[in-house]
């Protein structure tokens, strides 16, 4: 795509990470590198915000967007796909790819409720914006306590900060819109916690960026139906315990760009090669993320213990490479097919 450069540019070039305990101690470290590789062929950590930038910087000149839109309804016949929106005049589009997030709402015109393909991974998460309150250098401090997990890791040349909870919980009753509901379901599950909890929930009500939301997958048969098709999170959310969320949605934008312009733009052969392509690297990562909950919020002090124990152990372990690679090694389960038409790469 020729935009490497422009991402390592905005890399949070965080360095690793401790878990302390609520005196603030270092019980157990790991270095990023364990688990990003270094050099050409290693992973780059970038803020969700950056990355949008920097894709909106490539494609504003030659791509249309309609800010605070949203699409009302879908019909499709042998002239199109006919999209009603909620501000903008009704138009009609060959194709119409859903890309908007684990709770897409094209999706649910389209296939039906989300009911039907969230499947609840027994955590929620919640991150926010603060000043750099711990004084961080590219580092990310976290603290345990059983089934929840509070840290801070800094960001943007560590000038701001990044504040993250994350807790075991069955699936709770609110309005995903609802921020002031979220907000106070995370005041309240983390109210008292030790370490410096207090002060990362006192940026809470200011926060400008607040995320919160389930840990979930979107699970579905199909990603398409006739001219409509979905990417990314709309189609297949492995959930952010897989840490693969912008590889899936990227790789799987550049597959169905590439199978689209091979079929020649017939779509019924592109979006059988797309789904054929795109469906062992989006089970792998799906895979993944199952067994990544407790390791990242045990549910007890004795697993918080063995936790830590592994974390000081895996630098000195002869298979540390295998347990290090895993997320590269799914990342990496499909090859990037280079698609050409005629000398032009797309």
């Amino acid at each position: 795509m020729g935009l490497l450069e422009q991402v390592h540019a905005r890399s949070t070039g965080k360095r690793g990470t401790s878990y302390v305990d609520a005196a603030g101690k270092a019980r157990a470290g790991i270095s990023a590198e364990i688990f990003n590789g270094v050099g050409a062929n290693g992973d780059t950590e970038i803020q969700r915000g950056d990355l949008a930038e920097v894709l909106y910087e490539a494609t504003r000149d030659s791509v249309e967007y309609l800010f605070g839109d949203s699409i009302a309804a879908l019909r499709e016949d042998e002239d199109g796909v006919h999209v009603t929106f909620e501000h903008a005049a009704p138009r009609t589009f060959g194709l119409v790819i859903g890309a908007d997030g684990v709770h897409s709402h094209t999706r649910a015109l389209a296939f039906g409720p989300e009911s039907g393909f969230l499947h609840h991974m027994g955590y929620y998460i919640a991150i926010y914006t603060t000043p750099n309150l711990l004084g961080l250098d590219h580092w990310e401090l976290d603290y345990n306590t059983p089934g929840k997990i509070a840290g801070s890791y800094s960001a943007r040349h560590n000038t701001e900060a990044k504040a993250i909870f994350a807790w075991a919980s069955e699936p709770l009753d609110y309005d995903y819109r609802d921020t002031a509901a979220q907000r106070r379901i995370l005041a309240e599950t983390f109210a008292g916690q030790g370490w410096e909890v207090p002060r990362l929930l006192a940026e809470l009500p200011d926060a400008a960026d607040f995320y919160f939301d389930a840990m979930a997958q979107i699970r579905m048969d199909t990603w398409s139906t006739g001219r409509i098709a979905l990417v990314g999170d709309a189609g297949y959310c492995a959930s952010p315990l897989s840490g693969q969320g912008a590889n899936l949605s990227l790789v799987g934008a550049y597959v169905l760009a590439g199978e689209l312009a091979a079929a020649a733009g017939d779509h019924r052969v592109a979006f059988a090669a797309y789904e054929r392509e795109m469906r062992p690297m989006v089970d792998a990562c799906q895979r993944f993320a199952a067994g990544v909950g407790g390791w990242y919020a045990p549910n007890s002090k004795a697993m918080i213990a063995f936790r830590n124990l592994n974390v000081r152990l895996l630098p000195y372990l002869p298979w540390r490479g295998l347990i290090g690679g895993a997320p590269q090694k799914v990342a990496r389960t499909i090859a990037a097919k280079d698609y050409r038409i005629g000398e032009k790469a797309v």
